[in-house]
């Protein structure tokens, strides 16, 4: 029996490898990657590699095996059907027999468009009958943290989010909720709501990002048609900019806001304030 992860070279999948090797021995993990060059160091620390990729079917029906713990990270390919991806995926653990599948969704209170994909990979999921953990992680704080460049350059957060607040986390804390599920028991067929302990406005953000540089940082809200043409403009395909603004306009309406608890309960611990994340790439 392994815990396995997919997309483990990424962004989420890097910090879950991280955090089970520090709970369980790491010839129990199973690291699936499209690249194994990329994860050579967890080779050589004596994690198993499988390699698959999400639009090869076929390639994944040897990675699982009865009794597994599988945790499916979302694909980040949205131009090419990611709930068909990862249907495959659920079918190939089906047929397996795997005893856990967990799936990094998005909170049940988003409405924008980027929760489609979330949600018809839930409902194949809870169709599959295979036992399931619904990780329904809320926002990041890298989402912000990792590109502060154009936002110091120009004094400006610029954003469609109005006065709405966002109870986004680290990474590392999304990890750490995986972690206690693929790792811990009682977990089966339940749903969590994920979110950082407190939530914060893109107001706040901007303060906090003025008292950390020195510089004077403005929030200066935006239309979402405005802020769909910025990231256009910044080079992102029309269809994606559209869905990261349509983003924004659940923000101001609080659907990104998460007041469960589940994630630091799950983590063991408070999630990771903006501040330290904000310190962390100003460092960086």
């Amino acid at each position: 029996m392994s815990i396995v992860a997919t997309g483990a070279t990424g962004h989420l999948g890097r910090h879950v490898v991280e955090q089970l090797l520090e709970k369980v021995p790491a010839d129990r993990i199973t690291a699936v990657v499209r690249d194994e060059a990329r994860a050579a160091d967890l080779a050589e620390r004596g994690v198993r590699l499988a390699v698959a990729d999400y639009n090869s079917p076929e390639t994944l029906g040897s990675v699982f095996s009865a009794g597994d713990r599988v945790l499916l990270i979302s694909g980040n390919e949205f131009d090419k059907g990611r709930v068909g991806q990862h249907k495959a995926v659920i079918e190939a653990a089906k047929a397996a027999g795997v005893a856990l599948l967990a799936y990094t969704s998005t909170p049940g209170s988003l409405t924008a468009a980027l929760a489609d994909d979330h949600r018809g990979t839930e409902e194949a999921l809870l169709a599959s009958g295979v036992p399931y953990v619904l990780l329904r992680n809320g926002w990041y704080h890298e989402n912000y943290t990792e590109n502060l460049a154009p936002v110091l350059e120009h004094g400006a957060v610029v954003q469609a989010a109005g006065e709405g607040r966002v109870s986004s986390a680290s990474r590392a804390d999304y990890a750490a909720a995986a972690v206690a599920v693929l790792t811990g028991e009682g977990h089966d067929n339940k749903t969590y709501e994920l979110g950082g302990d407190d939530a914060w406005s893109f107001a706040e953000y901007a303060a906090e990002l003025s008292r950390q540089t020195g510089k004077e940082i403005a929030y200066s809200p935006v239309p979402v048609e405005t802020y769909t043409g910025i990231l256009a403009g910044a080079g992102l395909p029309g269809p994606l900019a559209a869905i990261l603004a349509g983003v924004d306009s659940s923000i101001e309406k609080g659907e990104l806001v998460v007041s469960t608890g589940d994630l630091s309960r799950l983590a063991g611990r408070p999630t990771t304030p903006l501040a330290d994340a904000i310190a962390a790439a100003v460092k960086g």
